[in-house]
């Protein structure tokens, strides 16, 4: 489907169009009160001092994911977009995102939910965001085949290489991230006093 398709498709229905701004604004206004859209926040979990990012990260996977499943399973029709996993791909495009969340002390979601939270910085990480887009649809051609299409394994996910249902990798999922929410906490409390 191309971009003039997809556009159409949500112009065609204002209703998913309104759902999508409701829900942006419920996302942003979540990670504002989950106070990830500050700098210090964002910096201070790359420097290993403050997990909130992480908490907040962890809980929304293990959430969306046993949701997504659960409606799956109860016969909901809920479509997944599972993309190819191309290691070089992947590897090159996280270590320029990594690079560039710990320059500017933002990632893309938490950038934008910056700019309504009053922070002027966040601007240059929206340029950033745009020059980069940019950057990548022109060169895409270029680095398609070379780069992108390197290490391919095709469209595959944890529960399908372990050949078990999608709920059982989130309940052992859901287990560890407790477990690791009350050491955190535990650790948190005893490094105050």
């Amino acid at each position: 489907m191309n971009t003039l398709t997809l556009a159409s498709a949500w112009i065609d229905s204002p209703s998913k169009l309104i759902l999508g701004a409701l829900t942006g604004l419920v996302f942003g206004f979540l990670l504002q009160r989950g106070s990830v859209t500050r700098f210090n926040t964002i910096v201070d979990q790359l420097r290993l001092k403050d997990f909130t990012v992480l908490k907040v990260m962890l809980t929304a996977i293990v959430i969306g994911g046993i949701g997504i499943y659960a409606m799956r399973a109860m016969g909901m029709d809920v479509p997944l977009h599972i993309k190819g996993t191309k290691v070089l791909g992947v590897a090159l495009g996280g270590g320029i995102f990594g690079v560039g969340m710990a320059i500017l002390g933002y990632c893309p979601g938490t950038v934008i939910a910056a700019l309504g939270d009053g922070s002027r910085h966040a601007w240059f990480g929206v340029l950033g965001m745009f020059v980069g887009a940019i950057a990548y649809t022109q060169t895409y051609p270029i680095i398609k085949d070379p780069i992108l299409s390197k290490g391919d394994l095709g469209k595959i996910t944890i529960a399908s290489e372990l050949g078990v249902t999608p709920l059982l990798v989130f309940v052992p999922l859901t287990i560890g991230a407790f477990i690791f929410f009350v050491i955190l906490e535990k650790r948190a409390r005893s490094s105050a006093t």
